[in-house]
């Protein structure tokens, strides 16, 4: 397959992170209920991909978010809304003829069977990205590609864009991914848990739920998913109340920030840096297996705690940290978006996340996060009324 978009080779501006996805303006509940007993709603915005992005940037690292919106209102807010957290979106395309996607949900859990949410993506901009509309050199100049299974769901041409962004080439950045299975956005249902299990397997990086690995891959703990992933060099299995458990081995690491050179379209080899990336490490290389506790926090919203891990840990991993330390400030990216209604908030300050993280094990296991535990120089919240041992799914 030719790559993505075309154009003269040229110069590279590496970011720290692309992250390729739909974006979407969300409306939040103005109270729980169902969505027909819900008076109105506030607008936010909402993405996998761009929550990521957004997280990172406002972590201080050079972020870009790649997507594709309408020339509708909506799609202009998504843009200005992204941009203002720091993120690069010159590379967002927009697209005349198909609309921005929308969605409503509940304030109840995903997790829970009160939950509701009311999609209006079919058909969207997003969903019209392909090789042959996405340069790659909008995407293949990072240092780390952060993609999600959400994406492979969208369209069979979205399908065909992931395929080629996880294939095996000389340069490419570390892929990580997170399978992120919605049943509901799979056409026929049937076909999605191989799909995602195909493209993790060419990741080098992937994130993955406990419970979403047994609904898609009928695979019940983290050895089970690890067998049947074994090509990843890191692979984050999160286990709800007990964790996080991450097997590493010695393979891919972010490239330097000073990049080779993207091709024209339907070069053999768009970027040129390294050896070969997307080659399964040596499976019979034993794994380190590393476990990190949960975090007990005042739940304010179970939104967006998944994306906010995946931006910690990223962040932790440009910065080259230990894989016990790359997890714990998952979590605290985490438990940060868990104590504020939306999917979105400031983290936590830098020194202020490095002290927490460097707490020995009883430490760790007695802090209590609540709202407004982030603020810098603010001491974490240590209340003892009810709370929820939580973790990204």
């Amino acid at each position: 397959m030719p790559g993505p978009g075309a154009g003269a080779a040229h110069a590279v501006t590496t970011s720290d992170v692309v992250c390729l996805g739909e974006s979407m303006v969300t409306f939040l509940p103005s109270r729980p209920g169902r969505l027909a007993d819900v008076p109105s709603f506030g607008r936010a915005i909402g993405g996998a991909e761009s929550n990521v992005a957004c997280a990172l940037a406002a972590a201080g690292h050079r972020a870009k978010w790649v997507g594709r919106v309408g020339t509708d209102g909506f799609g202009d807010h998504l843009v200005e809304a992204i941009s203002a957290y720091g993120v690069d979106t010159s590379a967002v395309r927009r697209d005349t003829a198909r609309p921005t996607g929308i969605y409503f949900r509940t304030a109840a859990d995903r997790a829970t069977d009160t939950h509701e949410v009311a999609y209006y993506r079919a058909g969207s901009a997003a969903s019209a990205m392909s090789p042959a509309n996405v340069p790659a050199g909008d995407v293949l100049r990072g240092r780390i590609l952060h993609l999600s299974g959400i994406t492979a769901a969208l369209s069979e041409d979205c399908l065909s864009l992931l395929h080629f962004l996880t294939a095996p080439r000389p340069g490419r950045p570390l892929i990580s991914f997170d399978v992120n299975y919605r049943p509901g956005l799979w056409r026929g249902g049937e076909a999605g848990p191989q799909v995602l299990l195909d493209l993790a397997r060419h990741a080098d990086l992937v994130f993955v739920g406990e419970d979403e690995a047994e609904e898609a891959w009928g695979l019940r703990g983290a050895d089970a998913i690890r067998a049947a992933l074994p090509e990843p060099s890191l692979l984050v299995v999160k286990r709800g109340s007990e964790g996080a458990t991450v097997f590493s081995r010695p393979g891919p690491e972010p490239r330097s920030s000073t990049a080779g050179r993207v091709e024209a379209a339907g070069s053999e080899a768009p970027v040129r840096e390294g050896a070969d990336r997307g080659q399964a490490p040596d499976a019979a290389a034993p794994d380190t297996v590393t476990t990190v506790p949960a975090l007990h926090v005042d739940v304010v919203a179970a939104v967006g705690a998944g994306d906010a891990f995946a931006a910690g840990f990223l962040s932790a991993t440009l910065r080259d940290l230990p894989v016990r330390e790359r997890t714990r400030h998952g979590h605290l990216m985490a438990a940060a978006v868990l104590t504020v209604p939306g999917d979105l908030t400031a983290p936590p300050s830098r020194a202020h996340a490095d002290r927490l993280v460097a707490l020995d094990d009883d430490a760790w296991g007695r802090l209590r996060l609540g709202p407004g535990w982030t603020a810098a120089g603010q001491a974490p919240v240590t209340r003892t009324p009810v709370t929820q041992e939580v973790h990204p799914t």
